[in-house]
C-alpha cells in the first residue's frame, strides 16, 4: 500500500501509540465494534475517538447546505488530519465535538494520547496524510438492506429523527456515500462484512456471520493450527480475489452454530491471538447488554491482536 510508505515524524514520543482506524457508511457497526476494543484494552490504556466530531455544521445549519455529512466538505478534514499527526507524535489535542443526540456541537475536549488510539467515523480514511497516521485500518461494509435497518433502529431510538427522515437522509447521501466514503475501502487492511450467509433460512435473532478479507498490506495472524475441522467449524479460511483481481485470505467466521460450537472456535482463536494464560474478556462480541455475537468477537480479537502485537 503506498501510504505505508508515508510515515509522519513522530519525534519526542518514547513510544508512539498504536493507532487504529474504522471507517464506513453511517451505521455499519463502527461505534459496537470499537467499544468492545476500548473496554478490553481499558481506559487507562485505550481512547477511542470519533471522527464525525469534525462536523463542520450542526444539524439545523445543515438543511440549508447542498450536501450531507458524508462529504468532506461538511467537516473539518484538515483539522481531522492536523489532530491524527499530532497524537501520533505523541502530543495532546483540543478535540470539537458533536453531540449526535441533539445535533448540536458543544464544548470541546482536551485529549492525552495513549498506549492506543482507535479513529472511527465516516471520513477517517479520506485523506493521505489522515492515512499515514495509522498502523491498522478497517472498512465496515454491511449488505446496504441490513445497514438500512440498522440506521433506521438507531436513529429513530437515539438521535430522535422519524422514519421518514431517515430514509430521507439516507436517499440524500446515496451520490455522496458512493463518491467518498466506499472509497476508503480500497484503503483498508482489513475489510469486515457482517450479513447472513446466502441461501440460509436462520430463526430470527440469529447473529449474523462475518467475512474478513485480510489483506497483505500488514502482516495478518496465522491461523493455520487454529483452522482445522477437528478443532472448529464455525470458522475457515479460503483464498479469494480482491478488487484489484489479486489473491487475498478471506476468513469466515459463521453465526448461526451451536453455542457450544462458538464456544470452542472463540476459546481457540483467543488461545491463539491473545493471552492463552487468560479467558478473553467478556467485552468481546456484545452488539448488546444482552446480545452476544461470536462473528464479531472474533472479529475483535483479529483487530486486537493487531493492536497488541502487530504494529511493534
Amino acid at each position: 500500500m503506498p501510504d505505508k510508505s508515508f510515515r509522519i515524524s513522530r519525534a519526542g514520543a518514547d513510544r508512539r501509540p498504536v493507532m487504529l482506524a474504522i471507517a464506513g457508511d453511517s451505521a455499519t457497526g463502527k461505534t459496537t465494534v470499537t467499544a468492545g476494543l476500548a473496554a478490553a484494552l481499558g481506559p487507562d490504556r485505550c481512547i477511542s475517538i470519533s471522527a464525525d466530531d469534525y462536523h463542520r455544521f450542526d444539524r439545523v445549519e445543515r438543511r440549508d447546505k447542498p450536501f450531507t455529512p458524508l462529504h468532506p466538505d461538511c467537516n473539518y478534514i484538515d483539522i481531522l488530519e492536523q489532530h491524527l499527526q499530532l497524537l501520533a507524535s505523541g502530543r495532546p489535542i483540543l478535540k470539537p465535538v458533536y453531540n449526535h443526540s441533539t445535533g448540536r456541537c458543544v464544548r470541546p475536549e482536551r485529549i492525552e494520547p495513549n498506549e492506543f488510539i482507535i479513529v472511527h467515523g465516516l471520513l477517517p480514511m479520506y485523506g493521505k496524510l489522515a492515512r499515514a497516521c495509522f498502523d491498522i485500518s478497517v472498512f465496515l461494509d454491511p449488505p446496504e438492506e441490513i445497514r438500512r435497518a440498522w440506521k433506521i433502529q438507531r436513529d429513530t431510538g437515539t438521535r430522535g429523527y422519524s422514519s421518514a427522515q431517515v430514509m430521507a437522509e439516507i436517499t440524500a447521501g446515496e451520490a455522496e456515500s458512493a463518491e467518498f466514503i466506499h472509497p476508503q475501502r480500497a484503503h483498508a487492511d482489513i475489510v469486515v462484512r457482517f450479513a447472513p450467509i446466502p441461501g440460509r433460512s436462520d430463526p430470527p435473532g440469529t447473529p449474523l456471520s462475518a467475512e474478513l478479507l485480510l489483506r497483505p498490506t500488514i502482516r495478518q495472524p496465522d491461523l493455520t493450527e487454529v483452522l482445522q475441522p477437528d478443532v472448529t467449524r464455525t470458522i475457515h479460511l479460503r483464498l479469494a480475489r480482491d478488487t484489484d483481481g489479486r489473491p487475498v485470505d478471506n476468513l469466515h467466521v459463521h453465526g448461526y452454530r451451536t453455542p457450544e460450537e462458538n464456544a470452542v472456535a472463540e476459546k481457540a482463536i483467543w488461545e491463539t491471538l491473545g493471552d492463552p494464560h487468560t479467558a478473553a474478556p467478556a467485552c468481546l462480541g456484545m452488539v448488546s447488554s444482552e446480545q452476544h455475537s461470536t462473528p464479531l468477537a472474533i472479529t475483535q480479537m483479529i483487530l486486537l491482536h493487531h493492536l497488541l502485537y502487530g504494529p511493534r
